[in-house]
Parts: C-alpha cells; sequence; structure tokens
C-alpha cells in the first residue's frame, strides 16, 4: 500500500496537468451503426479490435444517448451541443432529414459549432465524410451552410447522406415510396382525365383542345423536371466534394473508405505540430452498403458486416498515425454513432442490410433505445483511467461543452447549450452527472423524456406517443424508412407509457399503477420538467420545411456543364499515391 500512494499521487499530477493543457481531438462518428455492433458492447461475431482498443484504453459510456434518432438533427446537435428543434434542425412534417444536395435548408449561420470555437482558439479543423447539413440557400454557388462556413478549414467528403438510389443496382428509396404515396392520387388523377377524353370523345362534353394542351404543358413543366432528377439522381445527389470543388460527380464508391482515411491520415500528418480537431464522418453503414475489395466477404454477416469491419480498420489506421507521429498522448478521441442501427433495412434482393441494437428495442427513426442509445467512447493517455465505466445517463451533445472547455475557450453565455462538460464525470470529480432529464424528439415533436432520478438507481423513460408501425404489412407506406411523428400514423399515450430501464431496459413491459407505487408523482415530476423545458425553446425558422429540403433545379451544383449531364472525376490523381502509402 506505501508503494502505491507514491504512484497515485504522480498519476494524479498527471492527470490533473494533462487536463490543463490543450489536446488534439479526434470524434468519431459512423452513420446507422447499432450498439450491438461493436465487440466492446458484447458483440462476439464482428470484428472490431480497434474501436474495442478506445474502450479499453479508455472510457466506455452505457447509457450514450444521441439527441436524434435521425442522422440530420443528431449531427446538428452534436456540432452545436444543442437539442436540434432550438436551430430549426426538426422537421414538422414526415421528412426528417435533407434528402437533395440542391435543397435551401441547412445549419444556420447564427448557430455556434465547436469547430468554430476551436478556429477562433488556433487549432485546424478538418472533417472527412458526411456532412448533411445543407450546402446552398439562394444560389448554386453560395455555399451558404457549406461546412467551410461553419468553423471547419478543410473539408473532404459528400454535403449529403449516402442512398441506394447513388449505387447502381441497389434499388431505389424513392420509387417504393413514390408508388406507395403516390399511387392512389395518380390513379385518380389518371382515371379522370382519361374519363373526361372518354367523354369529350363520345360528344357528352365539348373540350377545347387547348384545355387539354394547357394540362400537358403543366405536366412537362411540374412532372418533367422531378422525372430527369430521379432519372439521373446518381449524378445530381451523390457527389464528392473537397472543400467548395466538386471533385467526383456522380460520387465512385470503389475503395470510397480507403479514400477517406488516406484524407484523415494525411491530414494528421499536415498537422502534427499544430492542436487540430478531425471530424471523421464515415458514409458507412448506411445503405447502400459497400466495401473495398479486400474486405468484401470476410465478415460473418454479410456486406453489412465486411463494412463495419472496414470501418474498424480505418479507424486502426488513424490510431495508428497518431501513435507514428507522437500524438497519441496530447489527442483525446471520441466514438460514436449519430443514431441506432437501421433494422429494416433490406437489399433489392431481400438480403438483411440492418444492423444490431442489442437487447435494445426499436432502430434508427424511432425513440424507442435501439434507435437513441449508440456507442460512446472516450479516450485520452494519462488522463483518463484505462477500462472506465460510466452508466450514468450521458449525451452526444456532451461533446461540445467537453471539447470547447478541453481548448481553453468559454461556454457560449448567449444562449442554452444542453451538454454538459464529461470531464468531471470521467475524472471521478463528480459521482452523479447532471443530466436529470433528457428530451427525446421525433422530428420537432417531444417524444419521450428520461429521468435520471436523484438518490435512486431508477432511470425512468416516459412516452407521450408512439409511431403505429407494422413492418409486417405491405400497405405500411415507407415504413422501412421513416416512422411517423405526428397526425392518425400515430398513437398518443395518456398517461404517457412509463418504463424504468435500470430494471426493463428493453422497454417491453410498461409500468401501471398496480405495478409501480409512485407512478403518478413519476409522471408528474416529468410532465413539470417537460413544462419547463418547452418554455425554453425559442421560435425559429424551421430549416427543414417542404420548401426547404425539396429539390431546387437553380441550386444544384455541377462540376461540369449540364450538357455534359454533372460528369467528372478528379480524384483519381491522388489515389494511386495515397493508396500506396497507406499500404506500406
Amino acid at each position: 500500500m506505501k508503494h502505491l500512494l507514491p504512484l497515485a499521487f504522480l498519476l494524479t499530477i498527471n492527470v490533473l496537468g494533462a487536463s490543463k493543457s490543450r489536446p488534439n481531438f479526434v470524434l468519431i462518428m459512423v452513420d446507422d451503426l447499432g450498439i450491438g455492433d461493436v465487440g466492446c458492447y458484447g458483440n462476439k461475431t464482428l470484428r472490431t479490435p480497434n474501436i474495442d482498443r478506445i474502450a479499453a484504453d479508455g472510457a466506455k459510456f452505457t447509457q450514450h444517448i444521441a439527441a436524434s434518432p435521425l442522422c440530420t438533427p443528431s449531427r446538428a446537435a452534436f456540432l452545436t451541443g444543442r437539442y436540434p428543434v432550438r436551430s430549426g434542425m426538426s422537421s414538422e412534417f414526415i421528412v426528417g432529414t435533407f434528402i437533395f444536395s440542391a435543397s435551401s435548408g441547412g445549419l444556420p449561420k447564427s448557430e455556434i459549432t465547436f469547430s468554430e470555437i476551436l478556429k477562433k482558439e488556433g487549432y485546424s479543423t478538418g472533417i472527412i465524410g458526411k456532412w448533411h447539413l445543407g450546402l446552398n440557400k439562394e444560389r448554386r454557388d453560395d455555399f451558404y451552410h457549406h461546412p467551410l462556413n461553419h468553423g471547419f478549414d478543410y473539408f473532404y467528403g459528400t454535403t449529403m447522406t449516402h442512398l441506394r438510389d447513388c449505387i447502381p443496382g441497389n434499388g431505389s428509396v424513392f420509387v417504393a415510396g413514390a408508388i406507395c404515396y403516390l399511387k392512389q392520387p395518380f390513379l385518380i388523377a389518371f382515371l379522370t382525365l382519361l374519363t373526361f377524353i372518354f367523354l369529350n370523345y363520345i360528344g357528352l362534353f365539348n373540350i377545347p383542345k387547348r384545355v387539354f394542351g394547357y394540362i400537358f404543358f403543366c405536366i412537362i413543366i411540374f412532372v418533367g423536371p422531378m422525372v430527369f432528377f430521379f432519372w439521373k439522381f446518381q449524378y445530381l445527389n451523390c457527389i464528392l466534394m473537397r472543400n467548395y470543388q466538386v471533385i467526383q460527380q456522380p460520387l465512385v464508391y470503389e475503395n470510397l473508405t480507403q479514400r477517406m482515411t488516406s484524407e484523415a491520415v494525411h491530414f494528421i500528418q499536415r498537422h502534427e505540430n499544430k492542436p487540430f480537431l478531425l471530424f471523421m464522418s464515415y458514409i458507412q453503414v448506411h445503405t447502400a452498403l459497400y466495401a473495398s475489395a479486400e474486405f468484401r466477404g470476410k465478415s460473418k454477416h454479410g456486406i453489412y458486416g465486411d463494412a463495419v469491419e472496414e470501418v474498424d480498420w480505418s479507424i486502426g489506421n488513424i490510431i495508428n498515425e497518431l501513435y507514428k507521429n507522437k500524438l497519441h498522448n496530447n489527442t483525446l478521441i471520441y466514438f460514436t454513432s449519430d443514431n441506432g442501427a437501421h433494422l429494416e433495412e433490406v437489399s433489392s434482393s431481400g438480403e438483411i442490410h440492418g444492423g444490431y441494437n442489442g437487447i435494445f428495442k426499436g432502430g434508427k427513426a424511432t425513440n424507442w433505445e435501439g434507435g437513441i442509445r449508440v456507442p460512446g467512447l472516450l479516450c485520452w493517455p494519462g488522463v483518463i483511467e484505462p477500462g472506465t465505466v460510466i452508466n450514468e445517463p450521458t449525451s452526444n451533445m456532451d461533446i461540445f461543452p467537453t471539447v470547447v472547455k478541453l481548448s481553453g475557450a468559454d461556454i457560449p453565455q448567449d444562449r442554452i447549450i444542453d451538454g454538459l462538460d464529461l470531464m468531471p464525470l470521467i475524472q471521478k470529480k463528480s459521482v452523479i452527472y447532471e443530466h436529470e432529464f433528457l428530451f427525446h424528439y421525433c422530428n420537432a415533436y417531444l417524444n419521450a423524456v428520461r429521468w435520471n432520478q436523484r438518490n435512486s438507481s431508477s432511470v425512468w423513460k416516459a412516452f407521450f406517443f408512439s409511431p403505429i408501425f407494422h413492418p409486417e404489412d405491405s400497405e405500411a407506406c415507407f415504413n422501412s424508412h421513416v416512422c411517423p411523428c405526428c397526425g392518425h400514423l400515430i398513437t398518443q399515450h395518456d398517461p404517457p407509457l412509463l418504463f424504468d430501464l435500470s430494471k426493463d431496459p428493453g422497454e417491453k413491459n410498461p409500468l401501471t399503477p398496480q405495478t409501480e407505487a409512485n407512478f403518478y408523482n413519476i409522471l408528474r415530476t416529468i410532465e413539470e420538467a417537460t413544462a419547463n423545458h418547452r418554455k425554453n425553446i425559442p421560435v425559429v425558422d424551421n430549416q427543414l420545411t417542404l420548401n426547404n429540403v425539396i429539390w431546387k433545379p437553380w441550386l444544384q451544383t455541377c462540376c461540369s456543364s449540364w450538357l455534359e449531364l454533372c460528369n467528372c472525376d478528379h480524384d483519381k490523381e491522388l489515389v494511386l499515391e495515397r493508396f500506396t502509402q497507406i499500404h506500406q
């Protein structure tokens, strides 16, 4: 014991000293990765040794919560430390994310990202991979919502989400949805038009030919551009950019994860003598899935497993580069997913392409635990004790204040920051975290509330409504991609559904006044917290209105003339050189 005291003292001095330095930051986010897909969270069949290494060398959060179960709002919350509803980055209708590169909505410039703050502190900032928070606003080249206008110095990736329409032969998200939602209106309109033509032909109506001409003209004007867009979707929406330049259109998926890895390695090399923040935002494992030749067919879970294992390989290369440049001891690494796995994803050939959320109910687009409980790992050698496990509820919004404070900057005081600094909890200066309540939104609608009750082992969760969701029903329109948040497609709960996550993490057995003596007192406390929360939600311009998410041809970015159908590839010149270097 006497020999251990000096060691403990030195460790304390090391922790306190290191925590005052300005570390580098490598923030890793995988798209649609389930908490059950990772070895350190219990998976026994997928190989994720490099992700597991982050957990072994640092801290693992067992209740790490995404601020939204969908990409766009979750990423907005991550970058700003604020619930997405505060910035207008949450939809009031069924489409909850940006789906077209030529939309006008995006992360408002009035929002402050951690990259903006760190850039002012002298950090070099880069994002590689998926942005998904808008591009242009009024012109095709104003780049109003571009990541370089939100505090990043360097960008290599795609401004949009990755959809199966981007890879030929993988089916279409839009065709199935259009058939489902529009088949009845189009059928009625088509039959009505045929009826008028027939009645006109037999003489019961005398409709001038110019009226039919007007109808045909309207169809060409309004339907024509959309037909053209979906015909050329791969060219118009699947785009690779370096900074403000489109360098590949359409996006080529061959070795894409390896190219992103090469970009990350070079970013670290360029900034080894200057503090940096690298946001590694993987395009995988969102469908359509892809994997490089070295990984395809190597896992036990088809193309999904291949993609996960390639991402793990990529993370290993980034960690090794930090060690190679002797930066590991002064670099904080964070690993997470933007939301839970998309369980219902099935390829056009019928192969299951969704991930695994372990024991947790539901998946992407729902606020059941499977949709919002995500991997959360934090590693900083010499500062965070290896093998630390944190069971308190934490949020992906917490990264904002954690990163900002460690950089030496101040937290903005002119707005509400919902995230909290993680370091006191990780360094065991605080036994209980300050997130007493977390609010779970389904698009712009408050769906559920989590209460981490003080002086109790219970974590309560109350649902105000749940989607009507029957994936086995072939008539359940679009349910494999979007769960409804309002209207006749949800079931309201009065009283709310109540669960004790400490005893029922799978949310299988709602509590009742008969099974929980404090049922009404618990709900009363949650409802009071909800009322106080709602008072502090401002009225802002919604960035995900129909007008802000539809395709606008005048905002379409194009690397060549329209006559050449937006076709170019300027990324090849560096691929061979960097691909060779990364395999040496």
